[in-house]
């Protein structure tokens, strides 16, 4: 068998280091031990290894091509022992990086997006509703204005690891089966960034950003209930190392209204009428939610006439169209739905005594017997009925 690692590899000697992976790879699913068990395989498996170990490393490539010996034991070949990388192995089988996505080759970079951030704010009913800008005092981090985001100090600049040469990366190597396994892992000492910066900027302590208290206005767009959220992009956490800033997230919670609750696009409330206006019929004048937030002169409708028809009973409705809240996106608007309550005086003096008896016994209700109504009997009772008579 060849001792020549381009050969073991089947590529030419001024391949690409994409090109010599790609072959690695290749060879590497097909001659795995886990693949293929057979001990003549394995042999090649490990010359494939060993190669790639030497073609994948410039100085051991280099040394191979100045006619060196790049393990020091008297040939490049399919020695035991030979040295691979985990990494590559999983790159073979599945396409990724061993180790997941904080285990990529290379120093990460400093710089990066910062986290989303969010906050509360209470609204009235009438400003769900119609919508309103409102002023927050948010307190996010900012990009530090002494160094720029950079977390040097002035006059100095980060300086490459000299753990991982710039690398910010350290391989550690075990020992198994198949030889030496090298797996590599962030540098200890620059956390994965490859530089250090020797004199931190003070006013951030090399981080590039600080905390600051800023003040925003949102717009809070009409039909918005509890829940709710209103997104700010780019208000959020400025990123470390000066990197882009989050989006704000303003959540909204609305406080009851002493008058009207809310029923998903629509408004209920009650109104309280006498029983003498309930059994002779009336007519009342309700305010609308505008009025909470319309200006001294504006033409806007600020009252509804409510027509309380005679005999109306307590707990009956009125339905007044379009009065409700707009709908978050159509802006289509819900209806006012107002429950009736009729009131029975419980103070009568002589003459109103007099008087209601008088009523009473112009219409034969001097002692009237109580009415027992069935329950309401839904469909499944209807049939049960029908098909049960008695």
């Amino acid at each position: 068998m060849s001792q020549d690692p381009y050969e073991i590899l089947g590529v030419s000697r001024d391949a690409e280091a994409d090109e010599i992976k790609k072959a690695y790879r290749r060879l590497a699913r097909q001659l795995h031990p886990d693949v293929n068990p057979d001990p003549a395989t394995q042999e090649r498996f490990k010359e494939v290894s060993a190669a790639y170990e030497v073609l994948s490393d410039p100085e051991k490539r280099r040394m191979f091509d100045l006619g060196g010996d790049p393990f020091g034991r008297g040939g490049a070949g399919a020695g035991q022992g030979a040295g691979f990388s985990f990494t590559d192995i999983m790159d073979a089988f599945f396409g990724g990086q061993a180790g997941g996505a904080g285990q990529g080759r290379g120093p990460r970079p400093r710089s990066r997006r910062g986290q989303d951030a969010l906050v509360r704010l209470e609204i009235d009913l009438a400003e769900a509703a119609f919508g309103v800008s409102h002023e927050l005092k948010v307190d996010t981090a900012v990009l530090c204005t002494v160094c720029e985001g950079s977390g040097a100090a002035a006059g100095s600049t980060p300086i490459s690891c000299e753990t991982c040469h710039g690398r910010g990366e350290v391989q550690q190597v075990q020992r198994s089966f198949l030889g030496e396994v090298r797996t590599l892992r962030p540098c200890p000492a620059c956390r994965g960034y490859g530089e250090i910066i020797p004199e931190p900027c003070r006013e951030c302590s090399g981080d590039g950003r600080v905390r600051s208290r800023r003040s925003l206005t949102v717009k809070i767009p009409p039909g918005v209930d509890t829940g709710t959220r209103v997104q700010l992009a780019g208000e959020g956490e400025t990123g470390p190392g000066g990197g882009p800033a989050g989006d704000l997230y303003v959540e909204i919670h609305v406080a009851p209204h002493e008058v009207f609750s809310r029923d998903g696009t629509d408004l209920r409330c009650h109104v309280t009428v006498p029983m003498t206006a309930a059994a002779l019929g009336t007519s009342i004048k309700l305010p609308l939610l505008e009025a909470d937030v319309a200006e001294a002169d504006t033409e806007m409708d600020l009252w509804v006439d409510v027509e309380v028809r005679p005999g109306t009973q307590s707990g009956q409705e009125q339905v007044i169209r379009g009065r409700g809240v707009p709908h978050l996106r159509s802006q289509v608007r819900g209806d006012l739905v107002v429950t009736i309550d009729v009131e029975t005086p419980a103070r009568l003096d002589d003459r109103q005594t007099e008087l209601l008896q008088e009523l009473a016994r112009l219409r034969h209700e001097e002692s009237p017997d109580g009415r027992i109504q069935q329950p309401h009997k839904g469909m499944f009772g209807r049939l049960r009925d029908a098909f049960n008579p008695r």
